[in-house]
C-alpha cells in the first residue's frame, strides 16, 4: 500500500531541492515529514569537514517547533571511523550502545529509553560527509524508516550535486567574462609597463585580493606592477615586489615552469605573506596609517593566506611571472585552469607590447639613418627641420629631406615622399635622398638632378614614384638671395614675408619613376632678410578635422602667425599644430625651414665656412 503522506512529501520536497541555493534550505521539508513517520520520536542530522570536524549538528524533537541547532568546529577524532565511502550507508545501533566520544547525536537521544538510532551516512563533497538519522521506539517499522532516510539523502544528496554545478556554470560564465574582459583590456595597449599595470589591476578584487607582476629579463625577474585591494597593503606589495629575497629566489627557482602553483601555511614561513600571531597584530595596529602592514597576513577577515605563482609563456618563451594573493575561503579560490588561461592570455598582450617596442625602436633607428642626422648653419642662413612619424603600426615612412652645400655658395634643400611605406619605401627614399645630395653637391642643376633620379628610378625597375621638391638659395650682393625652385609632382613649398604676408611658390612637374626622359622646369624669385622658405610633405597639409576640412585651408594663416619666429619654432609649431588638428589621417609629417638672414651689400659672396648642427627629429 502506498503511503500517500510520505509521497506527496517526498514530492514536495523534490520540488524545494531543484530550487534551493543551499542545502540548509531543505531542513524544514526533510524533518517534519520524518518526524512524522510512526515510531519517530527525533531527526537528527549533522555535517562534518574532514573526517572528524563536526560543522554542526541540527535536531528536532516531537512535539516541537524549534529545532536545536549547534553550531561548532568541534574536533571528534573518534567520529572518524563513522565516514562513509562513495555509497551513502545506513546503520541501525541501539542508543544505549552510543559512544559519546564518536555520536555527538548520543545525549539527544537517550532521552527516550530503548529507542534505535537509525542513521545514515553519506558524502556531500571532497571536502566532508554528513549524516541524517531518527531516533525510534519499539511500534516502528524500521525497514520504512530505512527506506524513507535512503529517499530523503538522496533528495539531499542531488540538491548538494545541482547547487555545486549551477554555481560551476555561474563561476565559468563569470570567468568567461573575466577572461574576455581582461584581453580586451590588455589588448589595448601596447606599452609595455602599461599592459603589465592592467595586468594587475583587471584581476584584483575578481580574482585575489593582492598581486604582482615581474617581467623576465636577461639579469633576473624584474618588479613592473603591484595592486591590492588595500591601498596600504598596495604599498607593502610593491616595496615586496622590488626587494623581498623570498619572493625574489621563489620566482627564480620557478624558472621556465608552466605549472600554476599555489603555497598556503608552512609553505610560506620565513615569507612576507605567512600568518602568524605577530603579522596579525601587526596589520591590527596599523590599520588606517598606511604604514608596516603585512599583505595578506592574517588580518580582521582572519582567512589563512593563499599565494599562487603562474609563469607567463607566449610563443615558446617565458616574458614574466604573476603572483596572486588571497585572503578568502578556499571554496573561492580560483582553479589553475582559469590560472592558465589568465596567464596565456597575459603573456600574449605582454609579449605583443615587446614585441611591438622592439619593433618601434628598429624603425625609428631606421627612420634616423635616412633623414640626416645635421643641418649646415651659416651667418646667412637659419635651418631647421621637424620629423613626425604618423603611421601606428610604425611601418618605415617614406618622406625625407636634406639642405645640402653647394660649391657656389649656395645651399639646396630638398624635400621628398616616397608612395607606401615599409621597406622597399624605405630603400627608394635611401635611394633618393642620397642621389639628389650627391648630385646637388657636385654643383648639379635642381632640374637636371630630378631629371637623373628620375632616369635611375626607371633603371632600377622601381614599383613605386615619388614626388620632390628642390629649392637652391643663392646669395646676392644686395643681401637678397635668389630663390630656384624645381618640383617633381610635390605640393609647394611657400614663402613667409617678413611683413608677414604668406605666398606659395610656382610649381610643376611629373612624378619622378614614372615616364622616362622627364625634364623639369625650375621658377625663380627673391627673398629678402627675414623671409622664410617653408618645404613640407602632404602629411602636414592632408591632417584631417573631424568636419572634414584639411590643415591645407588654414595653413597659410597658421604660418603667417609665426612671423618673427626662428626656423625651429616654425617648423615645430606647424607639426604640432597640424597632429593637434587632426582627427583622422596618419601619414607621417616632414618639415623643412630656411630663414634667410641676408648678407651686407658688397660682402664676399664666396662660400662661407660651415658648421653643422643637429637637426630635430
Amino acid at each position: 500500500m502506498v503511503d500517500d503522506t510520505w509521497s506527496s512529501a517526498l514530492h514536495r520536497l523534490w520540488q524545494a531541492a531543484s530550487r534551493a541555493e543551499e542545502v540548509s534550505a531543505l531542513a524544514d521539508d526533510v524533518y517534519a515529514p520524518l518526524l512524522a513517520t510512526p515510531g519517530v520520536h527525533l531527526v537528527v542530522g549533522t555535517r562534518w569537514e574532514d573526517p572528524q570536524i563536526l560543522r554542526y549538528m541540527r535536531a528536532l524533537r516531537a512535539g516541537s517547533d524549534s529545532p536545536v541547532i549547534t553550531a561548532t568546529a568541534r574536533s571528534v577524532p573518534e567520529a572518524a571511523v563513522r565516514e562513509p565511502g562513495d555509497e551513502p550507508v545506513v546503520t541501525r545501533i541501539p542508543v544505549a550502545g552510543l559512544d559519546d566520544a564518536g555520536w555527538p547525536e548520543a545525549e539527544l537521544l537517550r532521552r527516550t529509553p530503548g529507542a534505535t538510532f537509525v542513521v545514515c551516512t553519506f558524502r556531500l563533497d571532497h571536502r566532508g560527509w554528513a549524516s541524517l538519522g531518527v531516533g525510534v521506539d519499539a511500534s516502528a517499522d524500521v525497514a520504512a524508516v530505512e527506506g524513507r532516510l535512503a529517499q530523503a539523502v538522496d533528495v539531499i544528496v542531488a540538491c548538494h550535486t545541482g547547487i555545486i554545478q549551477r554555481g560551476r556554470e555561474a563561476r565559468r560564465g563569470a570567468d568567461d567574462a573575466l577572461l574576455a574582459e581582461a584581453s580586451l583590456q590588455m589588448d589595448s595597449s601596447l606599452d609595455v609597463e602599461e599592459t603589465l599595470r592592467r595586468v594587475a589591476r583587471i584581476a584584483v578584487p575578481a580574482v585575489a585580493e593582492g598581486a604582482l607582476v615581474h617581467l623576465l629579463r636577461s639579469e633576473g625577474p624584474e618588479f613592473v606592477a603591484a595592486t591590492h585591494v588595500s591601498v596600504q597593503h598596495r604599498r607593502a606589495l610593491e616595496e615586496i615586489g622590488r626587494e623581498n629575497p623570498w619572493l625574489a629566489a621563489l620566482l627564480a627557482r620557478r624558472g621556465e615552469d608552466e605549472d600554476t602553483v599555489f603555497l598556503s601555511g608552512p609553505e610560506l614561513d620565513g615569507s612576507p605573506f605567512a600568518d602568524t600571531a605577530e603579522a596579525t597584530e601587526a596589520t591590527e595596529a596599523t590599520e588606517g596609517d598606511g604604514d608596516g602592514a603585512r599583505p595578506g597576513a592574517a588580518g580582521g577577515d582572519r582567512h589563512s593566506t593563499v599565494i599562487s605563482v603562474s609563469t607567463l609563456r607566449a610563443r615558446d618563451r617565458v616574458v614574466g611571472s604573476i603572483t596572486f594573493v588571497y585572503q578568502r575561503p578556499e571554496a573561492r579560490l580560483p582553479d589553475k585552469a582559469f590560472l592558465r588561461s589568465l596567464a596565456t592570455r597575459a603573456a600574449l598582450s605582454i609579449d605583443n607590447a615587446l614585441l611591438y617596442e622592439l619593433r618601434r625602436h628598429a624603425v625609428l633607428s631606421l627612420q634616423e639613418h635616412l633623414l640626416p642626422s645635421q643641418l649646415p648653419v651659416t651667418d646667412q642662413w637659419d635651418l631647421s627641420a621637424s620629423y613626425e612619424v604618423g603611421d601606428p603600426m610604425l611601418d618605415v615612412g617614406g618622406d625625407f629631406y636634406d639642405a645640402v652645400p653647394r660649391p657656389d655658395g649656395s645651399i639646396a634643400l630638398l624635400i621628398g615622399d616616397v608612395c607606401g611605406r615599409g621597406a622597399e619605401a624605405a630603400a627608394l627614399t635611401g635611394l633618393a635622398r642620397h642621389t639628389l645630395r650627391t648630385l646637388l653637391e657636385q654643383g648639379t642643376d635642381p632640374g637636371t638632378a630630378l631629371s637623373r633620379l628620375n632616369r635611375a628610378l626607371r633603371q632600377e625597375r622601381a614599383s613605386r614614384f615619388l614626388t620632390a621638391v628642390v629649392a637652391t638659395l643663392a646669395p646676392r650682393a644686395d643681401g637678397t638671395a635668389l630663390l630656384t625652385t624645381c618640383s617633381a609632382g610635390h605640393p609647394s613649398p611657400l614663402v613667409l614675408r617678413s611683413d608677414g604676408t604668406v605666398s606659395e611658390v610656382l610649381t610643376g612637374g611629373l612624378l619622378l619613376g614614372v615616364l622616362d626622359d622627364v625634364s623639369y622646369e625650375s621658377h625663380e624669385e627673391h627673398i629678402g632678410p627675414g623671409d622664410t622658405v617653408v618645404l613640407f610633405t602632404d602629411g602636414l597639409t592632408e591632417s584631417r578635422e573631424a568636419g572634414g576640412a584639411f590643415f591645407e585651408s588654414i595653413l597659410p594663416v597658421r604660418l603667417a602667425a609665426l612671423r618673427g619666429f626662428d626656423a625651429a619654432h616654425i617648423a615645430e609649431s606647424l607639426t604640432q599644430q597640424a597632429k593637434a588638428y587632426r582627427a583622422s589621417g596618419q601619414d607621417d609629417i616632414a618639415l623643412l625651414v630656411a630663414r634667410w638672414t641676408g648678407v651686407p651689400p658688397g660682402a664676399d659672396l664666396l662660400p662661407h665656412p660651415l658648421q653643422l648642427v643637429r637637426t630635430a627629429r
